[in-house]
Formats: C-alpha cells, structure tokens, sequence
C-alpha cells in the first residue's frame, strides 16, 4: 500500500522533503537538548559546589548551616567514626530570617550520600524517595562532610524544552509537507502538460489512411535549458519524425495500391488478347491461316507477359532487400559492348562511348551482380532507341564513379521529369514518334538496381540535351591492366543528350 501511494514523483517529492524537514528538526533538537542539559548541570554543579564552601564556612564558624540553600539540599556529616547524620532543606528562609526548615535524613539516604566520592567535580547519587541529585563531598576533621541538590528541576526542564522542540518539529513538518506539495505540483505542471500532449497524440487513431500529427509541446516548454523544456523539444522530434514516418508509410501504402492496380491493367490487356485470339481460334478450327495468326499472337502476348512478370518479380526482390551477388565487374568493358549492341540492333541511331585514357589500359572495376548491371545498362539504351527519332546521338560515357547516358533528341514531357523512376511511369505516346510504347518498368528497374549496388541515379533534361547519370559505389581500377580497350567511335562530337523513360 504504501508503494502505491508514494508512486507518484510528487508524493516522492514531497515525501523526500518531509524527511529532510523531520530529520533537521530532530538533529537540532537532539543538540539543543544535549547544549542545554550540559549548561544547567553545569550550573548545578556550581551551585552544589558553592553550597558546599558555605556549609565548610558554616561548620568552621559553628554557625547554622542551610542557610541560602535552595529547598530540598541535602546535608550530611559522615563520620570516621561512629553514625552519619544529615537533614534536607525543607523550606528556606523568609526576608533574612534564620529560621529554616529541616528534616532529618534516614538511614538509606545517609548510606547512598556516604557512597559520594570526595573531590573537586560532582557527581549523581540517586537516593531512595528523593531522586536524582548533584553532590559533592569534602574532608572535614573527624569525616566528611557531603552536599546534595536535586536534579529535578534540571531535568524539568530539559524535557520541557524536548516537548516544545517535538512540538515545532511537527509543525514544521506539516507547513513543509504543505509548503512542498504546492511549490512541487506548480513545478510539475509543465510536465504534466507535456504528459497531456503525448495522452492526446497516443489517442489519435493511426491505423491507415493519411495521419497528421498537429499537436505539439507549447515552444514555452521545449526551452533545452531546463529539464522540461529537454523532454519537451524531445517529444516534438519523436512527433514530427512519426509524422513524417506516417507520411511515408501512406505515400508507400499508396504506391503499392498503385503499383498493384497498374500491375493488374498490364496484365488484363494481354490476357485479354490471347483470350480473344483463343475464342477466335476455337470458332474456326479449319481456317490454318486463322488459327496460325492466333497463336503468333498468343505466343506474342505470352512473351509480353512473361517478360512484365519477371521485371514486377525482379522488383519485388530488390524490395525485399534481397543482396545481389557481389563479384569485380568490368564496368568499362560491360559500357562498351552494351553500345556495340545497340550499334547492330539500331543502326538508324548515332551511337557513341567516351572512355577516358586511363581507364582503356586499366579498366574500371565495381563489385556488383553482372547481369543486373548489363540489364540497367541495357535499360537506358533501348530507353534512348525507342523514345527519340532517327538520327539521334547516343553517348555513353565512362566516369570513375560510374558512367551517363546521354542523348540530343526531344527530352522528358517537363511534367514526366520528376516522376520519371516511379513505376509504371509513360510518356506521352504522341511524343514517341510512333516507337513501341513500353509498360514503364525499366527506369524503375534501373534505379532498383542501381540502389541495391549502393548508387544513385538522377535525371537532368530539356529539349535537345537530356543526361541520366548513374554513380555506382566502390568503383576503381582494376588491380592488374587488362587488354586494351576499343577505342569510341570516331565520330565527331554531338550535343549532349539522353534517353526517355
């Protein structure tokens, strides 16, 4: 139970300065006590000492002797020899009479006085029926002569002094716990207010669809300075970076509904055809002319198919995370023999490769997949060949940190350009010049790819100038020279350009 209450930082605040209060009164007291016990003892002891001189004074004189005691002093005679005698104080004397009240002591408290060392310091004696009480003896002829006063007054008043401290303590430990729970709760408002604004965001429903995230710290409290104002600007981060993450996770969710409607329409439209063509075959089985068209177009279809699955498969891996094999490739060889390619496939195009001096004698070297990375080189040239016209000029050239594709024809639809690596992404078909119109997978491919291999790939284009440039990670000479490389084409230089994605 008392866990449960003190669980609270403020009842464990107040609770630690409540004990801090009580643990000060107490030392204080506990001194002051002590101070003032010492002091009237040794006033005491004084006093049993003067009584002592004066009584000597009286005995030496033959006078009587009590006189000026205070009430209750003990005076006693013991002999060397023979039957101690003494009497108390029982009352003083009035306006300078002599006549002062005595009783005679008994035989116990004779026997307890005579136990009374002589000396020049007092010492305590208690006697049976009368107390505490201070003595002091000293050698007189015959014995010793012993006086006593009680303690009781001494002792009075210490307590006295202990009950009024007691007293104070516990009030000043209520006025503390008071004190302290208002100045802690005021204190602790600004974090309850920040505690406030995590319970609001923590209630906001961020299961899917859009979130924003508008509640936020008050910039009163996110002050660094001060412990709050830390936990405060802590929070605004957190918030804004789940915002932001939220964010992407929507826009991510988006893109693969997205993805997932325009997988869907690619697919439907081939599939679509070979139904048709298969209905139509089926309707005129003895037409071989018919069924032949029908099954050239069904294999057509399939092959179109087969090649959008591999590419939405190949995606989907590289998402995933799935690593790629890691090998040296001959980045200057592999540019060179995809240009050379192209060259044969379209001869209708202008096709060239800069490779720079050092790098025909010692070719460039990057560790990545060999496949992937013919397919990414592959990818941007049919891009260029099948999205710009006739007579265009193609130049690929080789960098230290990976390699451009550029090319002098039409460029990106301003629209396209900062869309153009985003999945099933078209230009317009009027600007192709009557060129196949693809799905809109191969520049997403290109960055998937290129991303996997720890690179970047960007995009810059107008009319008549459009580059995209790729920077693959780890690119470096290889470690021993290789054969010579095929010199670029000697043609003269052209505008630089790009290709369409």
């Amino acid at each position: 139970m008392t866990v449960r209450v003190f669980r609270s930082l403020t009842s464990r605040l107040v609770l630690t300065t409540v004990v801090l209060v009580l643990a000060v009164s107490v030392l204080l007291g506990v001194a002051t006590a002590l101070a003032m016990s010492s002091y009237l003892h040794d006033q005491l002891d004084r006093q049993v000492q003067d009584n002592l001189h004066r009584t000597l004074e009286a005995v030496a004189r033959n006078q009587p002797v009590g006189l000026g005691a205070p009430v209750g002093t003990v005076i006693a005679g013991i002999p060397d020899s023979g039957d101690p005698s003494g009497v108390v104080i029982a009352a003083g004397d009035d306006d300078g009479d002599d006549r002062i009240g005595k009783q005679p002591l008994d035989a116990a408290t004779l026997d307890a006085l005579a136990s009374a060392p002589t000396g020049d310091d007092a010492s305590t004696v208690k006697i049976p029926e009368l107390g505490s009480y201070r003595v002091a003896a000293a050698p007189v002829p015959s014995g010793t002569l012993v006086v006593g006063i009680p303690e009781h007054q001494v002792t009075e008043t210490v307590a006295k002094l202990v009950w009024w401290e007691a007293l104070f303590a516990a009030i000043a430990v209520a006025v503390a716990a008071g004190a302290a729970l208002v100045v802690v709760r005021r204190q602790l408002r600004p974090l309850r207010e920040v505690a406030t604004t995590a319970h609001t965001v923590a209630a906001l429903p961020m299961e899917s669809g859009a979130i924003d995230i508008e509640e936020r710290v008050p910039d009163r409290l996110t002050d660094e300075r001060t412990e709050v104002g830390r936990v405060g600007a802590a929070l605004n981060t957190l918030l804004a970076h789940v915002e932001e993450s939220l964010s992407e996770r929507h826009r991510s969710e988006q893109q693969v509904r997205q993805f997932v409607a325009d997988a869907s329409h690619e697919l439907r439209s081939p599939l679509a055809t070979i139904a048709g063509y298969t209905e139509l075959a089926r309707r005129r089985p003895g037409d071989p002319e018919t069924v032949g068209t029908a099954l050239d177009k069904v294999e057509e279809e399939s092959g179109r198919m087969t090649s959008l699955v591999e590419d939405l498969l190949l995606l989907a891996r590289l998402d995933s995370g799935r690593p790629l094999e890691r090998h040296p490739v001959d980045l200057t060889q592999l540019l060179v023999e995809a240009v050379s390619d192209a060259r044969v496939v379209d001869p209708a195009h202008h096709w060239r490769v800069e490779v720079p001096d050092d790098a025909v004698e010692t070719p460039y070297e990057v560790q990545g997949d060999a496949l992937r990375l013919h397919q990414v080189v592959t990818n941007l040239l049919t891009n260029a060949r099948k999205y710009t016209p006739a007579g265009t000029t193609v130049t690929v050239r080789v960098r230290r940190d990976g390699f451009s594709v550029h090319d002098d024809g039409p460029g990106f639809p301003p629209d396209l350009v900062a869309h153009a690596f985003e999945r099933f992404v078209r230009g317009d078909a009027a600007r192709t010049r009557g060129a196949e119109v693809g799905v809109g997978l191969g520049l997403a491919l290109v960055q998937a790819i290129v991303t996997a291999h720890g690179g970047s790939v960007s995009l810059r284009s107008v009319p008549g100038d459009t580059t995209i440039d790729v920077r693959l990670a780890d690119v470096r000479p290889a470690a021993a020279p290789g054969r010579p490389r095929p010199a670029p084409a000697a043609t003269p230089p052209s505008p630089r350009g790009a290709p369409r994605g």
